[in-house]
């Protein structure tokens, strides 16, 4: 049986997304995209976690949002 790490992170990293352009004009996969990140209207601002998966999505749709992590606001 594997011991448990005890150097694990309490908290996985987050990443905080903002929606900064409409998509209007663009096809229907970007619209999918931005509704699986979570968004509703435009300059909503979400928190997901930094998985490999989100990242996929945000780099679909990088023409769209800015992202950063929590902590980094001016």
């Amino acid at each position: 049986m594997a011991k448990p790490s005890a150097t694990k992170s309490s908290a996985p990293a987050r990443l905080r997304i903002r929606w900064v352009r409409s998509v209007i004009g663009y096809p229907v996969r970007v619209r999918q995209t931005m509704r699986g990140l979570g968004f509703h209207r435009l300059h909503e601002v979400i928190e997901r976690p930094d998985t490999p998966a989100i990242r996929g999505m945000i780099n679909k749709v990088r023409h769209l949002v800015e992202v950063t992590t929590p902590g980094m606001e001016p």
